[in-house]
């Protein structure tokens, strides 16, 4: 799975998924939403993927949006009315990119090296967990592009820091460095570098895949679910699941491997 704005490999049940627009710092255009969008949502249908790694090669993570792409979007029409809807459906398309991430059917691991702009924030924001390098740093840029952050930042990221540090951030457009974002736990750990950053993320990556496939999945979702919802409406969801996942063979092999002191193998999940 290969496109001129991302690369995948895959190894071990571990996706890889990397930004490779380093000329433009990781910049996202249209080509890029698009090739996001359908990358994540076919690794959420692979039974072979069982965690994902996402990365970017180049200086920085994401320099966001490009702005030449952007400016491309809005230009002069002869009806505003009609000018409007095309923009909302346009918005809409954005979006879908990114909550394929978050819907992803495996957890996605964002290992942030460097800048993480504008939309960057939104896209590691739509991950389950974060790493990133000592040299990392978010911003919540779009204010200065006189822009409303439309792709998730301002709807995801108050359930990972405090509303009041989103709402700064988010008004004032400043940087927030990784002590910061680990102090915060918007990242789970600080990495000296680049490279300690992938190694950490493909580590816990790995530990991932090493569990029950359904398991995992079960828990992506109810966590997913009861996001907004009241604690009795994610309660009563996961104890549905549940029910009518306990009886799978992964139970058994769970049990097994421990009683045994071994390594469980777990059969992928159905594509």
């Amino acid at each position: 799975m290969e496109s001129e704005r991302i690369a995948v490999s895959v190894e071990d049940g571990v996706a890889h998924v990397e930004l490779i627009r380093e000329p433009k710092l990781n910049a996202m255009d249209g080509a890029f939403f698009s090739a996001l969008g359908k990358t994540f949502r076919r690794l959420g249908s692979e039974g072979q993927v069982r965690a994902t790694l996402l990365s970017g090669r180049g200086k920085h993570f994401t320099a966001g949006l490009d702005l030449e792409y952007a400016a491309g979007q809005f230009g002069p029409a002869t009806d505003p009315g009609r000018a409007a809807e095309a923009r909302l459906r346009h918005v809409h398309w954005l979006q879908d990119s990114f909550t394929a991430v978050a819907e992803c059917r495996v957890p996605v691991i964002a290992a942030v090296h460097g800048g993480c702009i504008g939309a960057g924030v939104d896209l590691v924001s739509a991950c389950d967990l974060r790493v990133c390098s000592a040299d990392a740093f978010f911003q919540v840029a779009e204010v200065d592009v006189a822009i409303t952050a439309d792709l998730g930042t301002l709807q995801r990221l108050t359930y990972l820091i405090p509303e009041g540090v989103v709402r700064e951030l988010t008004y004032t457009g400043r940087r927030m460095d990784a002590d910061e974002a680990a102090r915060l736990s918007l990242v789970n750990r600080v990495l000296p570098d680049r490279a300690g950053a992938i190694a950490a993320g493909l580590e816990l990556a790995r530990t991932i895949a090493a569990k029950s496939p359904l398991a995992v999945a079960g828990a992506k979702l109810s966590l997913n679910y009861s996001r907004g919802r009241p604690v009795e409406e994610g309660l009563r969801q996961v104890a549905l699941w549940n029910a009518a996942t306990l009886g799978s063979a992964d139970l058994g092999a769970a049990l097994q491997a421990r009683l045994s002191r071994s390594q469980a193998q777990f059969k992928p999940l159905d594509e």
